[in-house]
């Protein structure tokens, strides 16, 4: 193995697996009837962009078992982003978040669409959830028909059951948690049963179930890919108030309106003093909550240093990350790839 890793290379790749494939599926969709022309459009709008971590970290869990390049494993990598856009639609409809990438969400785009229908909002909240459906059950479409053998597919076939139940699982306990006392313990099940094992533990795991990874080397991918899971979903807690909405392309004001369990929420309130408790719960799930009332939000986090505990939540999580990295025994190419996968997680601005 002596490929230098290319994100920008293999991003594209990916891209070009999965425009190619849900394109063909939302034709198929559309020549049912013209009527589904939005739908199959937001189809696609919902794998337009993306990062596509979860089909890295699948490649090098194949590649960092020694198994050689394959097209067909790239294909079955793809579908990790498939489960993601599902995620985000339904992510997205539950929170009732108006936008993702700059760009109306599904729910809010196939509203417009059913602008005759005596319950727009509604209707278009229900096509947005059968959007994410669809966009599932492509998933697993996808990955049985990549081209991989029967028998490789076979010994990763049980993990898609731990994924989507663990996904649900963490979506469940988010919206039990929701408007509830903050409380860190909490944040952080929630953090990794909804976005920790299906970016990067689970991912990395059913590339190396296809490639038949030993057991020593499994626990190894847990061990970095917990912890760095974490650190991603954390990232994504400071991002969502603090980040700027130019590069995260999402509003930043959801998380407190929505009064969610965040770690950041939990973490100030943990060490917010009856005043500030008070300050916060006047302000916390208020679908009226202007500029002023966001700012004044921050305001209790910084005074409280909130944000850099966060920060230091991060960096240790990355470190644990790496730590169990360097003790794996994969080809130099996989660790150098996963090292810059671990700061491309961690550090980012979107």
């Amino acid at each position: 193995m002596t490929e230098r890793w290319e994100p920008a290379a293999f991003k594209a790749r990916v891209d070009e697996v999965l425009h190619r494939f849900v394109a063909g599926e939302a034709d198929l969709l559309a020549a049912v009837d013209p009527a589904l022309g939005p739908v199959a459009e937001q189809l696609e709008a919902a794998v337009a962009v993306g990062k596509r971590l979860r089909s890295a970290f699948c490649y090098w869990g194949w590649r960092a078992a020694r198994q050689p390049e394959s097209e067909a494993l790239l294909r079955a990598a793809a579908s990790m982003e498939l489960v993601h856009a599902a995620a985000v639609v339904h992510d997205d409809l539950i929170d009732d978040s108006p936008l993702r990438h700059g760009r109306p969400t599904v729910h809010m785009a196939l509203g417009g669409a059913v602008a005759h229908h005596p319950r727009a909002a509604d209707a278009g909240r229900s096509l947005a959830m059968l959007v994410g459906d669809l966009l599932m059950s492509l998933a697993g479409q996808l990955f049985a028909t990549s081209g991989l053998p029967a028998a490789y597919l076979g010994r990763a076939r049980p993990l898609w059951a731990a994924l989507a139940r663990d996904l649900i699982a963490g979506e469940c306990l988010e919206i039990l948690h929701t408007g509830a006392v903050p409380d860190t313990a909490a944040s952080l099940k929630v953090i990794r049963y909804k976005t920790a094992k299906y970016t990067v533990e689970q991912p990395l795991l059913i590339g190396g179930a296809l490639a038949g990874a030993g057991e020593g080397l499994r626990e190894g991918y847990s061990a970095y890919g917990l912890p760095l899971g974490e650190a991603f979903q954390l990232r994504d807690d400071l991002l969502g108030l603090f980040g700027d909405p130019r590069h995260t392309g999402k509003a930043t004001c959801d998380d407190v309106r929505g009064h969610r369990p965040t770690a950041l929420l939990a973490e100030t309130w943990r060490i917010a003093g009856p005043g500030e408790r008070e300050r916060l719960s006047a302000l916390l799930g208020r679908a009226d909550l202007d500029e002023d009332g966001l700012e004044a939000v921050r305001g209790v986090m910084r005074r409280l240093g909130a944000p850099d505990r966060v920060e230091k939540m991060i960096t240790v999580r990355v470190g644990e990350a790496l730590g169990a990295l360097h003790d794996l025994d994969v080809p130099a190419p996989a660790t150098a790839a996963l090292t810059a996968l671990a700061h491309s997680a961690a550090v980012r601005l979107s």
